[in-house]
């Protein structure tokens, strides 16, 4: 069979109920903010201004203290991990990091791992797949190959939709050794920039996610579970994210 005419293995979330058109409204908030006066001038300021404040919603959805002290040094473990990721977000890094998640997310993802952790380089295991009680690292490694195969062009499901493929599978499969859902959500905000519907990373969805704290765990759960409302619901509480992240990024470009 030709490639091109084969399924798209995404495409049935298309049909669940209101994700279409929740990611349609997404994609339209976040084109607006990106046509704001202040963003099509300064949009390294409020770039990085999002994946600030992005990096410490995530570590506080992973239980860290966001606060980040006067004097700049920050102790708290979660919170540093998240900031270590934050790192290839920045508006400085952002292009080059794309390029590489669009043809090789795995080496991506592996980064992730590595600076989320602190690990200089010298551990070699460092931003492999774990094994848990629930899958061997084989088991992971080959969950991680095929979530790779849809981000380097194996689904034709909008960009802000695939987000919530790449955010949900890395939640469930928890794949690392820790700091899966810092890792999770980082890759999700890269995955909106390197689709093009975020293409300047000015969105702040995690905001939102965490204010629904306990809803996003629900939804978490229920995507891990595999069924078509939990999975429904999930992507329903990703794409609401987006769109309240692209009215943050509107109060950042305000404020400049």
């Amino acid at each position: 069979m030709d490639p091109a005419a084969r399924p798209d293995p995404l495409g049935p979330l298309m049909d669940l109920d209101g994700v279409a058109e929740a990611a349609a409204e997404a994609a339209d908030a976040l084109a607006a903010v990106h046509r704001h006066k202040v963003n099509l001038r300064k949009w390294s300021i409020t770039g990085a201004e999002a994946v600030l404040r992005g990096a410490r919603a995530s570590a506080w959805l992973a239980g860290a203290d966001p606060a980040i002290p006067a004097d700049g040094i920050v102790s708290d473990p979660l919170l540093a991990a998240a900031l270590r990721v934050a790192d290839p977000l920045s508006p400085e890094a952002i292009g080059e990091t794309a390029r590489t998640w669009r043809r090789a997310p795995l080496q991506v993802l592996a980064r992730f791992a590595v600076l989320a952790g602190g690990d200089s380089g010298g551990d070699r295991d460092a931003g492999r797949p774990v094994g848990d009680g629930r899958l061997s690292a084989a088991m992971k490694e080959r969950r991680l190959h095929l979530l790779g195969e849809l981000v380097a062009g194996g689904s034709a499901v909008p960009p802000a939709v695939l987000s919530g493929v790449v955010h949900g599978e890395l939640l469930a499969l928890r794949p690392f050794a820790a700091d899966n859902g810092i890792i999770a959500r980082a890759a999700s905000r890269l995955a909106t920039v390197a689709g093009g519907v975020d293409p300047r990373g000015l969105g702040v969805p995690e905001s939102r996610w965490s204010k629904r704290r306990r809803a996003y765990a629900e939804a978490a759960r229920g995507f891990a579970g595999g069924s078509p409302e939990g999975v429904r619901a999930f992507l329903l509480l990703h794409l609401e994210g987006l769109a309240a992240g692209a009215a943050e990024a509107r109060s950042i470009a305000e404020a400049v």
